[in-house]
């Protein structure tokens, strides 16, 4: 959960007038969630944020399904998702459900030419390659290697890469994304026993404030349609804001590892929820340090959730024939564990350098026709013993 952050100049109370140096007003908008009833951020403008001069067009993105009912485990070859220069172009969904896309991009430049706005879903993009700048109308966050991106939806940004080969994992929410409520009290604050704090969360630390007129495009997402939108004043226009709907950044090497005596379950590592999915970070640590512990994780049904896993770096030692940017997928209603040979490659192993994001989800996904043109149709059967 985001915590209370100032940026800019703002007055003294809220909905006061507030004069610009040559008398005339800044326009207050109320950035907020739920109604008002969830997060909210006042921010303060130097023109009205609601100057529409024309729509141009839409774009239908509607996920293509390629296979709607799936009991299949799959494994997906995410580097092979095609690089290309713009950043909506380069955003491939490989699954979906009403909650939740998940989605693979690869641009090679920055975004330039238009802003955008996802005005269904909050984003967590995770860094697997590359290193930028964010840029909001909400203030600025550096981003490198390993970061977590939440962008809550509503937000208009651009993305500035300083480099081509860029790969981002994002995890698209039709729901609101926060830290996890067992780590936080009723306050808000995240707890000792929490595997991170308020000081590993970035904060946007860098406003820009561009008064001008002219033409500015955002493309809109709504509704799975792609509207572009021409606004008479630039969007990054705010002078100051404050409250607690922002975007900000969380390096998934800031997570700290909970360990324990004997293999500690999937929920230890969890980073982020909302009320349809969790995220899980797994992280460099030490192993189960119990004389006689198995490291590798038992086998488990997964009959509630769906699995996703996106391996990033390291050895993967529960898997075999895992490189980074795979990505597996093990449906609810089977089992799935370790594979063959794996729980004995563990034993006496002392520490994992593995390094992946998992996304648990609620209702079953779907795999999309992007999924299926770089999906691994033989993983299911990579669990029987007398291939091994």
């Amino acid at each position: 959960m985001p915590f209370y952050h100032k940026l800019g100049k703002i007055p003294h109370k809220r909905h006061t007038i507030f004069k610009k140096p040559d008398g005339s007003l800044y326009r207050e908008q109320l950035f907020g969630t739920i109604g008002f009833d969830g997060m909210s951020t006042n921010s303060y403008h130097e023109h009205h944020p609601t100057q529409v001069k024309e729509i141009l067009g839409h774009k239908d993105v509607t996920p293509k399904i390629a296979v709607n009912t799936n009991l299949k485990s799959y494994k997906f070859h995410g580097f092979k998702t095609i690089p290309q220069p713009d950043y909506l172009d380069s955003r491939s969904t490989v699954l979906h459900n009403d909650d939740v896309n998940i989605i693979l991009a690869a641009p090679t430049q920055s975004l330039h030419d238009y802003f955008y706005k996802n005005a269904d879903a909050d984003e967590l993009l995770f860094v697997h390659k590359g290193k930028g700048k964010l840029r909001t109308h909400l203030g600025n966050l550096d981003f490198d290697y390993g970061d977590y991106l939440l962008i809550p939806r509503g937000i208009i940004y651009k993305i500035d890469f300083e480099t081509e080969d860029n790969r981002l994992f994002i995890v698209e929410s039709r729901r609101p994304i926060y830290t996890p409520k067992r780590y936080r009290n009723h306050f808000g604050q995240l707890l000792e026993h929490a595997p991170f704090c308020e000081r590993d969360l970035r904060q946007p630390y860098e406003l820009e404030t561009n008064d001008e007129k002219g033409d500015f495009l955002i493309k809109v997402k709504k509704e799975n349609q792609l509207f572009d939108m021409v606004y008479a004043t630039h969007p990054f226009d705010v002078v100051g804001y404050d409250g607690y709907n922002y975007p900000y950044a969380f390096s998934i090497h800031d997570f700290e590892p909970i360990t324990g005596r004997i293999h500690q379950p999937p929920p230890v590592h969890q980073t982020f929820e909302t009320d349809a999915f969790v995220v899980c970070s797994f992280c460099p640590r030490l192993f189960d340090y119990h004389p006689e512990s198995i490291p590798a994780p038992y086998n488990h049904s997964n009959i509630d959730s769906d699995e996703v896993l996106y391996y990033v770096d390291g050895d993967f030692m529960s898997r075999n024939d895992i490189e980074a940017g795979h990505i597996s997928l093990h449906p609810a209603g089977i089992p799935h564990g370790p594979h063959p040979g794996a729980v004995e490659r563990s034993i006496g192993q002392t520490k994992t350098e593995e390094l992946a994001v998992m996304v648990d989800t609620f209702k079953p996904l779907k795999i999309t026709e992007e999924g299926m043109a770089i999906a691994d149709d033989s993983y299911h059967k990579s669990w029987l013993e007398d291939k091994h």
